[in-house]
């Protein structure tokens, strides 16, 4: 078979995907590192400069990785984009546009007097 016959087209495929880096979809490690930069410095600051002991240190600066490591496995890893956009609306705005709930209506024989 004489491959100057065929055809050769792009299917761009891999556009559906964002890839994976660590088990995370997208870019989803740079809140991460983030996290783990900012826990890190927090740390660097209250121990160095500010004389706070190890432990109290450690505590306050765990706060930051554990924040996002919440926002990244609740609320973005596996869910469908702008899922955490969308929750938080809903908890600061209630339901959006949607028709009212019905009261039910029960049929005139089905009545317990």
């Amino acid at each position: 078979m004489n491959t100057s016959d065929m055809r050769f087209t792009d299917t761009n495929s891999a556009d559906d995907s964002k890839g994976r880096t660590w088990g995370l979809d997208g870019n989803l490690f740079w809140y991460l590192i983030g996290g783990g930069f900012a826990s890190v410095i927090i740390m660097l600051l209250l121990f160095s400069a500010y004389r706070l002991s190890f432990a109290a240190s450690a505590a306050i600066a765990v706060i930051p990785l554990t924040l996002t490591l919440v926002y990244v496995f609740c609320f973005r890893q596996g869910k469908p984009p702008r899922y955490d956009l969308d929750c938080l609306e809903y908890w600061f705005f209630g339901k959006g546009f949607g028709p009212e709930a019905q009261p039910k209506i029960q049929h005139p024989l089905n009545r317990h007097v």
